[in-house]
Formats: C-alpha cells, sequence, structure tokens
C-alpha cells in the first residue's frame, strides 16, 4: 500500500492535519517526507475524496510557515552548537558539507535563499535553523518565509489537483506516478547538494593556510 492509498483510508480531517504536521516538522529541521505527503494528498483530492483542495493548500502553507519560524527560533537561540547536534543525529542530513554549502547559498543569496531553500528537499530541513544560527534579521526572514511557504505549498498543491482534474481517468490506473515523479525530483536535488557539499569541503581544505615550516 503507497502513501496515496493508506490516505484514501483515513479521515479529511485527518489528513488536512497530517500534512501540515509533516510538514511543519520537515520545515523544522526534522527529515520527512514533506513533499511525498503533500503530493499524495493533492492527488488524491483531484480524485473526489472529500478533500477540499483550498483547505489542504491552506494547511500546507501554515505548517510550512510555522515550521520554519520556530525553526528560525531554536536556530537563533541554539546557534552552532545546534548544528553539531543535528550532525550527530542526522549525519546524512546535518553533514559539515551540507552546512557549508548551506552556508554558502545564504552569505550569497541572503532572503532568497530562504524563498528557493523551500523547492529543494534538502534546504527546505536547512532553511529556518540555519536562517537562526546566522542570525538573519528576522523581518527579512520572515518576508521570504511567508512568500516561499506559499508559493511552493500552495502551487504544488493547485498543480497536481489540476493535473489530477485533467488526466483523472489516467492517474486512477496511474496515480503512482506523481509519487515517482516527487521522489526522482528529491533524490536528484539530494545527490546535487551532495556533489556541492563535497566541492565546497575540497574548497575549504585548499583554502586552508599551510602552516610555516611545512
Amino acid at each position: 500500500m503507497h502513501v496515496q492509498e493508506w490516505l484514501d483510508t483515513v479521515p479529511a480531517a485527518a489528513v488536512y492535519a497530517l500534512v501540515g504536521v509533516v510538514i511543519g516538522l520537515e520545515s523544522l529541521g526534522i527529515p520527512l517526507p514533506g513533499e511525498i505527503i503533500l503530493v499524495s494528498a493533492a492527488l488524491l483530492s483531484s480524485q473526489h475524496a472529500g478533500i477540499d483542495p483550498v483547505i489542504l493548500g491552506a494547511c500546507a502553507t501554515i505548517g510550512a510557515i510555522v515550521g520554519d519560524s520556530i525553526g528560525y527560533a531554536i536556530g537563533r537561540k541554539g546557534g552552532r552548537p545546534l548544528l553539531v547536534w543535528l550532525g550527530k543525529k542526522f549525519p546524512k542530513h546535518f553533514s559539515e558539507g551540507h552546512i557549508a554549502t548551506a552556508e554558502r547559498s545564504f552569505e550569497k543569496w541572503g532572503m532568497w535563499a530562504v524563498f528557493f531553500g523551500r523547492f529543494v528537499a534538502l534546504l527546505r530541513i536547512f532553511a529556518g535553523p540555519l536562517a537562526g544560527v546566522l542570525r538573519m534579521p528576522y523581518w527579512k526572514f520572515l518576508i521570504a518565509n511567508v512568500f516561499g511557504g506559499i508559493v511552493w505549498a500552495g502551487g504544488t498543491t493547485a498543480v497536481i489537483y489540476y493535473v489530477g482534474i485533467v488526466a483523472e481517468s489516467w492517474l486512477k490506473r496511474f496515480s503512482w506516478l506523481g509519487l515517482v515523479a516527487a521522489v526522482l525530483v528529491g533524490v536528484t536535488s539530494m545527490l546535487v547538494l551532495k556533489r556541492k557539499a563535497k566541492q565546497a569541503q575540497v574548497a575549504h581544505q585548499e583554502a586552508e593556510p599551510v602552516p610555516a615550516g611545512e
């Protein structure tokens, strides 16, 4: 049983809550499949399963904004030690290379890193806590967070819903393709970030000054 079939067995209110909570926790800094849950629920809403896409999009948006804001507050209070702790708990997601890549993105793009980070699987986990650790002014973070959450969560819900409406009969038999596509996008994003993280580590090592006498 895949995610969409399981969601079809629970009440609509539980689906709304689950989407909001999972996306919120992912945005807070906990590695969870928020995008897969959202895509699955949006596909389900297009198949007349009693799920309102407007309410679904609103729950996803609220979860994204609130989760990122909590992550920001935790990052601002916890500072660098928080990143070290997360690295021990989730080494695949919060490795030194990944953190270095994210920091370079924040230093280069600022608010845009928060906004566009919403669309990259791994950066969704980093955005809130890292913005807090780097002490980005909250008003800047809030603007990027709100617009990023609305465009990503609301936009994803709307696109998947209308694609499902247009191709309803086709999706009833092949709805798993939407999940496969979401997974492929997420895996590709992670591979690209991993490669960039390794490049950042190499560049950092090469930039380190050689001690005198060597």
